[in-house]
């Protein structure tokens, strides 16, 4: 099926987006569209969003009113690779609690940033906030190499890279780690989360879902995640896309994911938790596998008439991509939940040896 009833896009994008739109529109024409894993915010078409877009290469005051946020560079394994840091203005009394947030493919930090809302929320809790930048706006979700993306491990380095650094250089907490993401970003959160769970103290994916097939990503240990995803999503439904149809000439193959469920299940399991509890809340289903002794928890919450969006974001959704929600108050909700889980435990010998290896790869380069 198709969502629009034109092959073409509306004319709402900035011209930097307008590779994804033709990604997302030949995906329409061809009865794809549950296969894309675009971001909204990227499609978004606001002028807040074309705003946040056209300031990605330097530095700008966020739009929440908080300080301007640096825009730092990374090199590792030989590539420079770029995020934003928000830094909260009040001096910390120790180490901070660290929030990397991917952002959704065909987007950039400052999207995600205004998306998310999550520097006003994270100030308020005394968290930083490192918004990575994706190679060519999509992130390396699943496990499959393919010509686009021959080395599909790339992503989870960088990711081990950044916080290395930023534990090294910016009073990032080690033991308080957290990641976050959206879309295709949720999806990398997630696989951050099954495959580094010594490097994480919680996760949580927004409209994302665990890849699976010839990209399966498998948890490997227990860490906290919730799954906040959308009960209408047109994009990529809540019940999972096992069987993708072809991306258009030239794009990276589409990646299968599981359902929400199914991606929540798996950390459960890793997890070793209790059989799950379900409640119907007033706009959402939520549920709970509670942790058992020494255990952690894992929550899926699932927003009745929301799409692909990010649940009480102040960005509008584009035509397509499911109805905007403001049943639940999704930063606020995952931020609570991070802050929630105790810190990881103290590094041990391995712990150590892995992090000081992560921060001799990565040259810091900032401008």
């Amino acid at each position: 099926m198709t969502l629009l009833s034109s092959p073409r896009r509306p004319s709402l994008f900035s011209v930097r987006r307008r590779s994804t739109a033709r990604l997302c529109s030949g995906l329409l024409v061809a009865g794809l569209a549950l296969a894309t894993g675009c971001s909204a915010e990227d499609d978004s078409g606001s002028p807040k969003s074309k705003a946040a877009s056209s300031g990605a290469s330097s530095s700008k005051a966020a739009p929440t009113g908080t300080s301007a946020d640096s825009r730092e560079h990374l090199r590792v394994g030989g590539t420079t690779r770029a995020y934003l840091l928000h830094k909260p203005t009040a001096p910390a009394s120790g180490p901070r609690p660290l929030v990397v947030a991917f952002h959704g493919r065909g987007a950039d930090p400052a999207e995600m940033r205004e998306l998310s809302g999550l520097n006003k929320a994270a100030k308020a809790r005394g968290m930083l906030v490192a918004y990575p930048e994706a190679l060519r706006k999509a992130w390396g979700a699943g496990t499959a190499p393919n010509r686009k993306r021959p080395d599909p491990e790339a992503d989870v380095r960088f990711a081990e890279a950044l916080v290395a650094e930023l534990v090294r250089t910016r009073q990032a907490d080690p033991r308080r780690v957290y990641v976050v993401g959206f879309s295709n970003g949720g999806s990398m959160a997630l696989r951050v989360a099954a495959e580094r769970p010594r490097l994480v103290a919680g996760a949580v994916s927004v409209a994302g879902q665990l890849p699976t097939g010839r990209a399966e990503v498998r948890p490997t240990g227990p860490v906290p995640v919730m799954i906040v995803y959308g009960g209408k999503d047109p994009v990529r439904p809540v019940t999972g896309l096992a069987r993708p149809g072809p991306a258009p000439k030239g794009e990276e193959p589409i990646t299968a994911t599981m359902s929400a469920r199914a991606s929540a299940q798996a950390f459960a399991t890793a997890g070793r938790t209790k059989d799950p509890a379900e409640q119907a809340r007033k706009g959402y289903d939520h549920t709970v596998w509670r942790p058992g002794a020494g255990k952690v928890p894992v929550e899926l919450l699932v927003v009745r008439d929301a799409g692909h969006t990010w649940p009480g974001t102040t960005v509008t959704p584009p035509k397509g991509f499911g109805p905007a929600s403001k049943s639940l108050d999704t930063t606020g909700t995952v931020l609570g939940f991070l802050k929630d889980q105790a810190p990881r435990p103290a590094a041990n010998t391995a712990d150590t040896a892995d992090t000081a290896e992560a921060s001799k790869s990565p040259e810091r380069s900032d401008r």
